[in-house]
């Protein structure tokens, strides 16, 4: 009978200690993985730079399109006219989704988008692939006591689409993803997505707004100057104006 207990606890803090190891390998592996954003420039036009190093899982994702997945918020957007141009000359691909975007809308009227953009190889790194888009911060409400309204905008999440082999299940799932792969079509193509880290969990953009106590100097000096200008065209046209009888007729 202690013999049986003995070998059955023996066989357990085996399996355990398997167990264990394992678990310690996966997360090693998938670690390697790592996901860095930059916010460039300063102002409200931007370029989000996207980097990502795939280290060891990268070794299973040879042939693969690699992208990123990232959640703007309403406070900042992705032309699609800008975007077009980019992508007609071959510098950025990118999917809005949705495609329409109003641009002109202020944060509180606008909804958020969800961008998918495809990464390129880097050339100075195996295994890394990046990518940079334009970005552009949106009108905020002035506040009461600061200059300027904060937008987090969150990790990435990583994606990759295959059609000629399966990844491995330790460090990648199947994903979800409304957009065509870019790759090769030649089977049947899954996207999946990517347990990694991130080096840094969300980027600020700092967005320049007005304060409230200025609200009232602001009104004033605005109609103040269009009251200026109209006058001054006015007088022009008057001044140097054409007018015939035909004119006043009509």
């Amino acid at each position: 009978m202690a013999g049986s207990l003995r070998w059955w606890g023996e066989g357990l803090l085996g399996a355990g200690l398997a167990a264990f190891l394992c678990a310690l390998r996966v997360q090693a592996v998938c670690e390697g993985a790592t996901v860095t954003q930059e916010l460039l420039k300063e102002g409200f036009h931007r370029d989000l730079l996207l980097k990502v190093e795939l280290g060891v899982t990268g070794e299973h994702a040879g042939g693969c399109t690699v992208a990123a997945r990232t959640h703007l918020p309403p406070g900042i957007y992705v032309d699609p006219y800008e975007l077009a141009s980019l992508q007609q000359h071959n510098l950025t691909k990118a999917v809005l989704i949705p495609d329409v975007v109003d641009v002109e809308a202020p944060e509180y009227l606008a909804t958020g988008l969800l961008v998918l953009l495809y990464l390129e190889p880097d050339p100075w790194c195996s295994h890394c692939f990046r990518a940079a888009l334009p970005v552009h911060g949106r009108y905020h409400r002035p506040a009461e006591d600061s200059e300027e309204a904060l937008v987090i905008l969150r990790s990435p999440e990583v994606l990759v689409c295959c059609c000629d082999n399966r990844l491995p299940a330790e460090c990648w799932k199947p994903a979800e993803v409304d957009a065509a792969c870019s790759g090769k079509n030649a089977g049947p193509c899954q996207w999946y997505n990517l347990i990694h880290k991130s080096a840094h969990e969300e980027s600020i953009l700092q967005v320049p707004v007005g304060l409230t106590q200025h609200s009232s100097m602001v009104c004033a000096v605005t109609l103040l100057a269009t009251v200026f200008c109209s006058s001054l065209i006015l007088t022009a046209v008057c001044k140097y104006g054409q007018f015939s009888e035909a004119t006043f007729s009509e």
